[in-house]
């Protein structure tokens, strides 16, 4: 999903973007730079898409900062996908862990 939202950006907006942490920091940064969203890289935003994955190894480890001071915030279930969601209280960032899928 995330090769939709860079679909078209330039290095320094693909770097921008990386430093975004939320949904709603990406939309603004959209309106800044004057780029339009397609309707696939606006549902990739809105639906979450942009939450990033840990690591499975090391799921206290944040992947934004690589920091541990992280705190579990909620566990999905979908019977056939479990994650469990993640919030770094460094940088803010929540990511999810998949703890299996089938």
């Amino acid at each position: 999903m995330k090769e939709e939202l860079l679909k078209g950006l330039t290095k320094e907006q693909i770097e921008k973007l990386n430093k975004c942490k939320s949904n709603k920091e990406i939309l603004a940064l959209a309106k800044e730079e004057g780029i339009e969203l397609s309707k696939e890289q606006l549902d990739a935003v809105s639906g979450g898409a942009c939450v990033p994955d840990g690591d499975t190894r090391n799921p206290r480890r944040c992947p934004l900062c690589h920091h541990t001071n992280t705190k579990l915030v909620s566990k999905n279930d979908m019977g056939r996908i479990a994650w469990d969601v993640y919030l770094c209280l460094d940088c803010k960032v929540e990511y999810r862990i998949v703890n299996n899928q089938y």
